[in-house]
This record gives structure tokens, sequence and C-alpha cells, in this order.
């Protein structure tokens, strides 16, 4: 059987073996970024792509003082509530230099998301940005659900 991390670069691989025990994995994609998401539900679906999303943007484990904010996003349909989240998610971060640590869905229905966030004011001298992320795309945005889990594939313009 072929090793599923052999089409990534050097780089990819190092990271996707790193995280191998997290709910996602980065996927290669042309001048862009890219991760495929799991989730035994699609509450931990959305909760595991933002937390994917955060882990490639910084190391959150020296985010301590942290204030609580709400998001509510909705959608279309899943994927465009997927990038309407993690757009809410980014902006966080590109817009008012916070970095998300916590996140706890209070409720999904129906193309739409509620959600408390905790999250850092972005301190340069004690945090590490590992990944400048511009956008979230719509590029091969997917949401499904496969057999008993979810799945998402995301690609992020960097």
């Amino acid at each position: 059987m072929k090793n599923p991390l052999e089409p990534l670069n050097p780089f990819l691989q190092l990271i996707s073996r790193k995280i191998s025990n997290m709910n996602y994995k980065l996927i290669d994609h042309t001048a862009d970024l890219g991760i495929e998401v799991y989730g035994t539900s699609l509450r931990k679906l959305f909760e595991n792509a933002a937390y994917a999303m955060i882990d490639v943007i910084t190391d959150t484990g020296n985010l301590t003082d942290l204030s609580e904010t709400t998001i509510n996003v909705s959608g279309e349909d899943w994927p465009d509530l997927m990038v309407n989240w993690l757009r809410e998610l980014l902006y966080l971060w590109t817009g008012k230099g916070q970095l998300v640590k916590i996140i706890n869905i209070t409720s999904l229905s129906e193309y739409a998301l509620s959600a408390n966030i905790k999250s850092e004011p972005y301190v340069p001298e004690r945090h590490l940005i590992k990944s400048e992320l511009k956008a979230i795309t719509y590029h091969q945005i997917r949401v499904e659900k496969k057999n008993a889990t979810w799945e998402a594939g995301i690609i992020f313009d960097v």
C-alpha cells in the first residue's frame, strides 16, 4: 500500500507525523494550504476544523490570559457554514489580534452555529505564529458523512 504522506513535500510530511494523534491532516495544495478534518459527529467536525486551523496558525500552549466571546454564524449549507465559521475565527486573529485557545459549540442546527470562544490578545514576545493564513476558500470545500465519520476538506489561502 502506498504511504499517504508520500505525495506531500518533506515539510508537510513532518508536520503530518507530528499531529497524527489529532483529528486532521495537512494536504499538499499548489500555492495554498489544505487540511482534511474528521469528527465522530457534525459538532466535533466543526470543532476539530477550528482547532486544526488554530494549530496551523499558532501554538496554543502559551495562551493563558483568556477572555470569552460568542460567535454566531450561518450558511446556505454545511460547506458554506464551515467556511463562514472558520472565517469568523480567522477574523479574531487577523482583524482583532486575538489567538483562540478554547472553543465550545453551544448550538449547531441546520446551517447555523453558535459558540463560546476563549482567546488571548497576541503578544509577539510570548506567542509564536507558525503560519499566516489570508483566507478560507470555497475551492474544493467539502463537508460530508462517510459511514460513521464526518469529514471536511478545507483550503486556506496563504
